[in-house]
């Protein structure tokens, strides 16, 4: 796994061992960072199950201003860390379930990434804490990583829908009332 672009480019990460976590492929993070590269310059991002960092690191890579990453795991955590040192960025760093986490969080954010284990159905309730937090800035975009077709609730609106093998990438705005 490695930084794709930016000021970090080529810039190997720190990865998990085993099977227990799953990376977004660099593949698909490439693709997702060339549909999002006019969005990235002064983002705050939100790197919601950060697991490495990643997703967070490479938007930070490619100019946002801010990313805050969080994640349950003890052992993603070290890992997210490690890469934050080994890249010289820096962000805000939560160690909480992703509800705690979106209760816990103030400011409005560009891009919030949620990539949940694939096992967890936890689409409509990750849309509607952030709806109810207003935690998107307007014209900010969800993109939620999934395996499974996912019906759009209320007051969201599917942007884009992008598949790369059994990986979907939904990408998702608050609707225009």
């Amino acid at each position: 796994m490695r930084i794709i672009a930016g000021k970090h480019r080529g810039k190997k990460l720190a990865e998990f061992g085993g099977l227990s976590v799953r990376p977004t492929p660099d593949r698909v993070k490439e693709s997702l960072f060339q549909i999002l590269s006019e969005r990235l310059e002064g983002a705050r991002v939100l790197d919601l199950f950060a697991g490495s960092g990643a997703l967070g690191i490479e938007a930070l890579s490619r100019g946002a201003r801010e990313a805050v990453f969080n994640d349950n795991s003890p052992e993603s955590r070290a890992i997210l860390q490690k890469n934050l040192r080994a890249t010289g960025e820096k962000g805000r760093v939560y160690a909480l379930d992703f509800r705690a986490a979106l209760k816990s969080v103030e400011e409005k954010f560009d891009l919030i990434f949620a990539d949940p284990p694939y096992k967890e159905e936890y689409f409509a309730e990750i849309l509607s804490l952030i709806g109810e937090r207003g935690l998107l800035a307007a014209g900010g975009l969800v993109v939620y990583e999934t395996e499974r077709e996912e019906t759009v609730p209320e007051g969201w609106v599917q942007r884009d829908l992008r598949r790369y093998g059994r990986t979907r990438v939904v990408f998702l705005q608050r609707s225009e009332k």
